[in-house]
C-alpha cells in the first residue's frame, strides 16, 4: 500500500512538472525564426506537343532540356493527352513528370470524345510540373469569344498553389489566344481570379503578344515583367532557331511572346532564354528567391 501511494506521489510530482515545461516549449517554438530564404527555377515552355523545328515529335528532348536547365517549376504549354497520332495518343504530362520525377496537373482547355468508345477523352492543354507538393490546383476556362462568325480556340488559366520548402506560391500558367479582343478580356479575367488570394504569385505562359501591346501593358501594371526588369527587353523566344538541312534556310529567334510575371515585391535574378530546337518556341528560365518569414504585400 505504501509502494502504491508513492508511486502515485512521483506521478503526479511528473505531471505537475510537465505542466510547466510544455507551455514554455510551445512559447519558445513560436519565437523560432520561421525559415531560411529558398531559391527555386522558374520556367515556361511551350512544347508544341513535343515536335521539334525537325518536325519529330520526342518528348525525350523536351525531358532532356528541362532536366539540364535545374528548372523546378515548369509551367508547360500545347501538351496533349491522348489527343492524337501526332503524339502517339500519349498523355504528355503525366508521362514527363514520371520522366522527370516530378510532381504535376493538367489542365484540359480541349476535351473532345475518344475516337473510339472506352478510349480516355482527347485533350489538349497547359500542364504545371514541380519538384515540390502541388497542394491545390483548379483550372479555369476562359471566355471564348465568336470573332469574325468564328468560335476561337478555348484558352485557360492553370492555377497551382506549391509548398516550396514551406512557403505556398501560387503559380499561373497559360495560352493566350490569337485575337487581341479576346486576350484582353482574358487578362481581365485573370486579374480576378489572382485577385482572390493574397499569396505571393508567378504567372507564366504564351501570351500570344508582344511587349508594347495593350495587354502586355496591362500586365506589366499589375505585376513584374521579370526579363523587363533585369534588363533582357530583347529576349526573344520564337521561332526557335533552326537551318533546314535541305534548303540552308536559317530561322532565327525575333519575337518576344512567352513570358514570366510575377508580384512586385517577389525577388528574382539569374534570367535566361534557353536555345534549343526541340520545340517552335524557346524555354524561358529565372530564379526566384521566396522567404517565408517576409509579409508579402504582392504589389496588388
Amino acid at each position: 500500500m505504501k509502494t502504491r501511494k508513492k508511486g502515485l506521489i512521483v506521478f503526479f510530482a511528473v505531471a505537475l512538472l510537465f505542466s510547466f515545461i510544455i507551455p514554455v516549449n510551445h512559447q519558445a517554438s513560436a519565437d523560432t525564426p520561421r525559415g531560411n530564404e529558398v531559391n527555386v527555377d522558374v520556367m515556361s515552355f511551350n512544347i508544341a506537343h513535343g515536335r521539334g523545328m525537325d518536325g519529330v515529335m520526342d518528348l525525350e528532348r523536351i525531358a532532356t532540356e528541362i532536366e539540364e536547365s535545374g528548372a523546378e517549376i515548369i509551367g508547360l504549354q500545347e501538351v496533349d493527352r491522348h489527343w492524337s497520332d501526332r503524339s502517339d495518343f500519349e498523355d504528355q504530362a503525366k508521362w514527363l513528370a514520371e520522366r522527370l520525377d516530378m510532381h504535376y496537373v493538367y489542365g484540359a482547355n480541349l476535351d473532345r470524345e475518344p475516337l473510339e468508345e472506352g478510349d480516355p477523352n482527347r485533350q489538349y492543354g497547359t500542364a504545371v510540373l514541380s519538384e515540390y507538393p502541388i497542394i491545390d490546383s483548379q483550372n479555369h476556362l476562359l471566355t471564348l469569344m465568336v470573332i469574325e462568325g468564328e468560335h476561337n480556340e478555348q484558352r485557360g488559366l492553370l492555377e497551382t498553389v506549391i509548398n516550396v520548402k514551406g512557403n505556398h506560391i501560387r503559380f499561373f500558367n497559360t495560352h493566350l489566344g490569337l485575337k487581341e479582343v479576346e486576350r484582353l478580356v482574358n487578362i481581365q479575367e485573370i486579374f480576378d481570379i489572382v485577385d482572390e488570394d493574397n499569396k505571393p504569385s508567378i504567372i507564366v505562359g504564351d501570351f500570344n503578344a508582344y511587349p508594347g501591346d495593350e495587354e502586355i501593358d496591362l500586365m506589366e501594371e499589375r505585376f513584374d515583367d521579370v526579363f523587363v526588369s533585369l534588363g533582357l527587353n530583347d529576349a526573344y523566344t520564337f521561332p526557335a532557331p533552326y537551318v533546314d538541312p535541305e534548303t540552308g534556310e536559317v530561322t532565327e529567334p525575333n519575337a518576344r511572346i512567352d513570358y514570366i510575371f510575377s508580384d512586385k515585391d517577389l525577388e528574382y535574378q539569374n534570367a535566361r532564354v534557353i536555345h534549343t530546337s526541340v520545340s517552335d518556341h524557346l524555354p524561358i528560365l529565372i530564379e526566384f528567391t521566396l522567404d517565408r518569414s517576409r509579409p508579402y504585400e504582392n504589389g496588388r
